[in-house]
């Protein structure tokens, strides 16, 4: 994995006493460094997060623009450029609806369904060690459960 954080590289060497570093420490240096993989590997697939989410709403079939956008929780202007981006690369085609002229279909493309068949290996690809370990999936939910807990109910 090429990291771009320097930094956080010398510090992995376990020089510093790493094992020591609080908890929250280290899921935040997990994180960072399982967000750039993650990144670097969607740029190999010419795919941004918000790109994989499309071509992953997708997979259902076609959905109008607006729908996209409502099932990503974004406006659709911000949709609208992410489907620009897709629709560069082929992975998607956007034709207008047959009742109604004003709004847009969206289907993928078979370029776009290869690529969402990439994406959804990255995972496996990239931490093959940890993709699939119960228990570390388990733990994160705990955090994640524990963090939102009153925020987003």
């Amino acid at each position: 994995m090429g990291c771009r954080y320097i930094g956080v590289m010398a510090e992995l060497d376990g020089s510093d006493g790493m094992e020591r570093w609080p908890t929250g420490r280290l899921l935040s240096t997990a994180a960072r460094l399982v967000e750039h993989a993650w990144s670097e590997g969607l740029e190999r697939l010419h795919l941004t997060h918000a790109g994989l989410i499309v071509l992953h709403l997708l997979d259902a079939g076609p959905l109008s623009q607006t729908d996209l956008a409502r099932a990503a929780r974004v406006e659709v202007q911000t949709m609208s450029r992410t489907l620009d981006r897709l629709e560069r690369e082929g992975y998607v085609r956007r034709e207008k609806h047959p009742q109604d002229g004003r709004r847009h279909v969206v289907s993928r493309t078979d370029a776009g369904r290869a690529a969402w068949v990439s994406a959804r290996t990255l995972e496996v690809d990239l931490f093959p060690e940890i993709a699939n370990d119960p228990q570390l999936r388990s733990a994160l939910l705990q955090i994640i459960r524990a963090g939102s807990e009153g925020r987003w109910s």
